[in-house]
């Protein structure tokens, strides 16, 4: 059994991460951290799922604004094994992603930095945009501090998800039975689908890839605009959170060695030391980057475009590590 927090846990992503988190078998503890500015308070949440017909244990944990987590989480993450970190402020309007870079990267630094002192052992999953760059930061300074890199990995998991759904719906396959792997990044044409990977995939007319390939893409601002600017996609995340989170946790057991997509430091790509691709987990993390398999013509083209776009984003992680460490 595995004890798992989930730092933002009271947010839109965090609370129904938690509850599908609460329900995994796996996981026999769960803590919930979010500061005192959260929509409900973190107790409130950790009250709310512990009454749930589960073994799982609930615990709620609150900061000041303004405070650091190193020096108030020693509690809430000592003993944690896996920590997923939904947090961080979205990309408002006339933001730019290096506007958005600086304000997040702060937020997750601050949270990972007192996982590295309070639990160095455990995985670390961030849903903090924007990942492309966020993960190569939060490395690089794990890294410094001497930590193990097998346990930073960026969640792109709902581009899995997205991909799987769109396409059982255009060729009428059963979900359960897609399974198209998305590799590159976490943003716009960053992310690149294999549709040509999947069975399913191989069914969709050659004219129709390129929109299939720009509805995953912008699967996001979809959702955005659906709910009228008004928030964006919290609950598909937390369904793609928490498919990864127990993928990796069945990997901690030792179980299992579950493959999922994710965003990990990488040398599969030449020039681009952090990618998408599938992953195998095992009892210490990361167990294996695993390549990207032969490509069709338009996914080599589409990776040839992406690559000066991901390179740049990650650049841009790798520079804000120049200047930042962990306090630890």
């Amino acid at each position: 059994m595995v004890k798992v927090c989930v730092c933002g846990g009271a947010g839109g992503i965090g609370q129904p991460l938690s509850m599908l988190l609460a329900l995994d078998p796996n996981v026999s503890e769960l803590n919930i951290f979010d500061l005192n500015i959260a929509m409900v308070p973190s107790a409130g949440v950790a009250a709310d799922l512990s009454h749930i017909e589960r073994p799982c244990k609930v615990n709620g944990y609150v900061m000041e604004v303004g405070q650091k987590p190193i020096d108030h989480l020693q509690e809430c993450l000592t003993g944690c094994q896996l920590v997923m970190i939904p947090a961080g402020m979205p990309r408002k309007p006339g933001m730019t992603r290096a506007d958005l870079l600086n304000v997040n990267a702060d937020i997750a630094k601050g949270l990972v930095e007192a996982c590295a002192k309070y639990c160095p052992k455990a995985v670390v999953a961030l849903i903090v945009n924007p990942v492309n760059s966020v993960v190569p930061a939060m490395m690089t300074m794990w890294e410094k501090a001497g930590l193990d890199p097998r346990k930073i990995v960026g969640v792109t998991t709902l581009d899995v998800v997205r991909a799987n759904k769109f396409v059982a719906q255009k060729v009428g396959a059963d979900v359960k039975d897609v399974d198209i792997p998305v590799i590159g990044g976490h943003a716009g044409t960053t992310i690149l689908p294999l549709f040509s990977q999947s069975e399913a995939g191989k069914k969709i007319p050659a004219g129709d890839i390129a929109d299939m390939d720009k509805k995953v893409q912008d699967a996001g601002t979809e959702v955005v605009n659906a709910k009228g600017g008004k928030g964006s996609a919290t609950l598909s995340m937390a369904y793609a959170g928490a498919r990864l989170g127990s993928s990796i946790v069945k990997g901690l057991l030792g179980k299992e060695t579950p493959i999922e997509c994710a965003y990990t430091k990488s040398s599969i790509v030449e020039g681009l030391p952090y990618f998408a691709s599938k992953v195998k987990f095992g009892p210490d993390g990361v167990m294996e980057v695993m390549g990207y398999g032969e490509l069709n013509e338009h996914e080599k083209k589409r990776l040839a475009e992406l690559t000066p776009t991901l390179k740049e984003e990650i650049e841009a992680g790798l520079k804000y590590a120049e200047t930042n460490s962990f306090a630890i």
